[in-house]
């Protein structure tokens, strides 16, 4: 049985304790950065222009899915630029003078990556706003009447800022970034690619079907592919298999109840409430929540995006509904009254958003 917590699931795509290797596998250049074509040709385009006229790249925001790559990337625009990065989150600065003592620091050309930028503190969002458009800094010092307005002219850097929630972004943040990228699910054939180059970097031998066993099963995401490689690789040594074949993937996929299309226990937990327990729906999330013993937020921002992206469930304004082929997957026949999988995707684009 897999660990509820979203940060120890090993099919989740956020990052945590699993992913102590993730520095090591990343790729440096954008030549070895595996899909993404449309973001990388124009990032290219954008930093050799840059590069002609000596100047520091434009701010960079990316956004997508968590475990795609959008750390990996700022390291390699830091690279490509042949500057320093420092790396950030959100969440971590927690006050004005904590951003102003890093935007200080920058020597010219540098890159600031802050990740999850979506938390950052609203007043210490506001600084942000002078640094990114005017490279200064506004800071007011003391308070009451002897308060004094004090700017402070910063080198021109780059702020690149990562995203799985775009849209809670405020609007003045988000116009200030001039370049912005998003990055898309990953093909089977990509990650195959990926999980191929992970294994050589690991010393992992492995075959191509089996690789693209491994990739099939990790949701569109490099993160889980790697993670799951590893964990495969475990398998196959206990078994005495110097080489990853499709069988040895498939047999340690299946001992993790991993099925063929990458969804776990807890997956399946998930739509057998929904059908057995409901009808297939339309029920709320935090009853739904409650029934299969797991955490509102875990299950918006874990379980239900793959679900969703595969057609097993649906999000409509009276709730989740399970569709035609989460049936299927589960080997559960559709009740004649149920809505067709039409009229509940019909539902669903009223709340997208949940």
């Amino acid at each position: 049985m897999f660990e509820e917590d979203s940060q120890t699931r090993l099919l989740s795509s956020t990052k945590g304790s699993m992913d102590a290797e993730e520095n090591v596998l990343r790729p440096k250049t954008l030549a070895e950065y595996v899909g993404q074509e449309k973001v990388k040709e124009n990032l290219s385009i954008y930093m050799e222009a840059a590069m002609g006229r000596q100047e520091a790249l434009d701010h960079v925001l990316l956004y997508g899915p968590p475990g795609l790559g959008k750390t990996t990337l700022a390291h390699i625009i830091a690279n490509r630029m042949g500057t320093q990065i420092r790396v950030t989150s959100g969440p971590a600065i927690e006050r004005q003078g904590d951003l102003a003592s890093i935007l200080t620091n920058l020597n010219e050309g540098d890159v600031l990556f802050i990740d999850e930028i979506h938390r950052l503190n609203h007043t210490v969002e506001e600084i942000l706003y002078s640094a990114m458009e005017d490279y200064a800094l506004d800071m007011v010092i003391g308070k009451g009447p002897s308060a004094q307005s004090l700017r402070l002219s910063l080198q021109k850097f780059t702020l690149i800022g990562a995203t799985t929630r775009a849209g809670m972004l405020s609007s003045p943040l988000r116009d200030r970034f001039g370049i912005l990228c998003r990055l898309e699910m990953y093909t089977p054939e990509e990650l195959r690619r990926i999980v191929t180059r992970s294994a050589k970097t690991l010393g992992i031998g492995i075959e191509e079907e089996g690789a693209y066993e491994i990739a099939r099963r990790s949701r569109g995401t490099p993160r889980i592919a790697n993670r799951l490689l590893k964990r495969v690789r475990d398998f196959a040594v206990v078994s005495g298999s110097a080489v990853i074949s499709k069988t040895d993937a498939d047999r340690a996929l299946c001992k993790m109840e991993i099925d063929e299309l990458g969804l776990d226990e807890t997956d399946r937990n998930l739509l057998r409430a929904l059908i057995q327990k409901f009808g297939g729906g339309p029920v709320g999330l935090d009853t739904l929540a409650a029934t299969i013993n797991e955490d509102v937020n875990t299950i918006e921002d874990v379980y239900e995006p793959y679900l969703m992206q595969i057609g097993f469930i649906a999000r409509t304004p009276r709730g989740r509904v399970c569709l035609k082929g989460g049936y299927e997957h589960m080997g559960i026949p559709m009740p004649k009254g149920a809505a067709s999988e039409r009229e509940r995707r019909q539902l669903s684009v009223f709340d997208s958003e949940g």
